[in-house]
């Protein structure tokens, strides 16, 4: 039984943004655990009372155990046209990762080259691109609070390359808290890591306007420990509790 569920956080005609909390599927695989775009199509058929079945295009992932913002398009012209704005990096991503080390530099730019082995699910990093496989990887960084041996961050993602937040502060020396599989202490009991997904902003593919979805924290301790840091940040007043 899930202990939390999803909030919307954005909708229009066209597209429509909820708030996943970590340990959910954003799309159906082989552990046949229901997703959360099938909740999101069970919320416009009863919201519009959609007759039939009810078109939902993934437009972009984030891994099973982050919570956050994930987008969705409503129609087929969304679909096309948000795809285009993803494949053209024109799609600002922001994320909150607790980590477990505080960085030597408050703020940065992380460069490197990450290869994915599909059959272990996990991504190697190297300074220089080994062979074909490895892809360019680039992030910012900067130090938002700390409290204790725990250290929040700011991540801003410049490419969209599978586990590249979770592997490249792994690589800086930052593991995210409760990432085990990138070299973090202890492993949460629900799987869940505490990366959160916190924003989008984009210029809407249909109506041309400045769209800003924030997806407020979770609604969990040492989240809350960190509430203070956001709290004197402007531009997070949307993504506290």
């Amino acid at each position: 039984m899930r202990e939390e569920n999803y909030t919307v956080i954005h909708e229009d005609n066209h597209l429509i943004a909820l708030n996943k909390p970590a340990g959910w599927l954003v799309q159906g695989d082989q552990t046949g655990d229901r997703p959360l775009s099938e909740f999101a199509k069970d919320y416009i058929k009863f919201r519009y009372q959609k007759p039939g079945a009810v078109f939902l295009g993934v437009i972009h992932r984030i891994d099973r155990p982050v919570s956050g913002t994930v987008l969705f398009a409503r129609t087929s012209k969304g679909l096309e046209r948000m795809n285009k704005l993803f494949k053209e990096r024109a799609v600002q991503k922001r994320y909150l990762a607790i980590v477990e080390k505080r960085p030597e530099e408050l703020s940065g730019t992380l460069l490197h080259f990450i290869a994915k082995d599909k059959e272990r699910n996990i991504v190697s990093v190297s300074n220089t691109a080994r062979n074909k496989h490895y892809k360019f990887a680039k992030l910012d960084y900067r130090l938002l609070g700390g409290i204790g041996e725990h250290h929040l961050l700011e991540v801003i993602p410049h490419t969209g390359r599978p586990h590249q937040i979770r592997a490249q502060l792994a690589r800086m020396g930052c593991p995210i808290r409760g990432d085990v599989k990138y070299g973090a202490k202890n492993k949460n009991k629900d799987g869940r890591i505490h990366l959160h997904a916190a924003s989008l902003s984009f210029i809407h593919p249909v109506k041309k306007e400045a769209i800003d979805i924030w997806a407020p924290i979770p609604n969990e301790q040492i989240w809350k420990l960190f509430q203070d840091a956001l709290g004197e940040m402007p531009d997070y007043k949307n993504v506290i509790i």
